[in-house]
């Protein structure tokens, strides 16, 4: 198996779930990390190429349409993303749904002016949760801002620096609540409100998509999507190993779990400006 970032929480429960699935139908597997560098996941294709591995389960990166077409023969199931190869197997989760969720959420409370730190703009996931936002800010006759939406490359310090130039935006442009797209880039909007001295959810609501330990435990705890991340990794090894068992014709299949929005402590309606006093 292929993740992009194992120090990210979310990749860990997906290898975890993933090697505890193998194990259970005795298999094993073996963990590479492509810490989302397409050249880095050609690497770790070529050195599994030698050891003819009996199938693949990839997170795919922004190559891996072109890198895959170096492992012919081998039955591959991607695994969160979808780099759009033909006839392989995915299991994701429901982002549209989920990304939907959480804008519904904030336009009910009030906010109009809704930030958005996206993943990188070619990885399925964000594509699939940006056009999700969009569409629910346009359904609620709030027009899409692209000033307040800005990219990130899924790191800590990447959601800190976006989060950084979205809050410090001259105050009648500045978004009262970001909608940030996944654990880590949270972690970094997060510190950058604190930064700024912000209150969470006083001066600024936050949303994540993904649930965490920390996500439950920091003041205030944190409004999520989350995913089924363990689950997705054992039905990803439950296909692959169902495929190595059974090699099928027909159509590749692809499974989608649901999301939840959770809702903490850490949305709450937008700050009302103070009056201006009249002399």
């Amino acid at each position: 198996m292929i993740v992009t970032d194992i120090l990210n929480p979310f990749h860990a429960q997906l290898a975890k779930g993933i090697q505890d699935a193998a194990d259970r139908h005795g298999y094993t597997a073996f963990l590479f990390n492509s810490d989302e560098n397409p050249a880095k996941e050609r690497r770790a294709l070529d050195t599994l190429r030698g050891h003819l591995p009996q199938g693949l389960i990839i997170v795919p990166t922004s190559g891996a349409r072109q890198n895959l077409q170096a492992l012919s023969g081998v039955p591959i199931v991607e695994l969160d993303r979808m780099s759009g190869t033909p006839d392989v197997t995915t299991v994701t989760a429901d982002n549209a749904t989920g990304a939907t969720a959480a804008t519904r959420h904030l336009i009910s409370l009030g906010h109009a002016r809704i930030g958005m730190i996206v993943e990188q703009k070619d990885i399925s996931t964000a594509t699939q949760r940006h056009d999700a936002y969009r569409a629910a800010l346009e359904d609620a006759g709030l027009t899409y801002d692209p000033a307040l939406v800005l990219p990130g490359n899924h790191r800590e310090d990447d959601g800190h620096r976006a989060a950084l130039r979205l809050l410090t935006l001259p105050e009648h442009r500045r978004p009262t609540t970001l909608f940030v797209g996944n654990n880590e880039m949270t972690v970094g909007a997060v510190l950058a409100a604190r930064a700024l001295n912000l209150r969470i959810p006083g001066d600024l609501s936050i949303v994540g998509f993904d649930d965490s330990r920390w996500a439950q435990t920091m003041n205030p705890p944190l409004t999520v999507v989350a995913q089924p991340t363990y689950d997705l990794g054992t039905c990803a090894a439950e296909q692959l190993i169902a495929q190595l068992r059974h090699p099928r014709d027909g159509p590749p299949q692809h499974h989608q779990l649901s999301t939840t929005l959770i809702v903490r402590h850490s949305t709450s309606p937008p700050h009302a400006p103070a009056p201006a006093h009249s002399h």
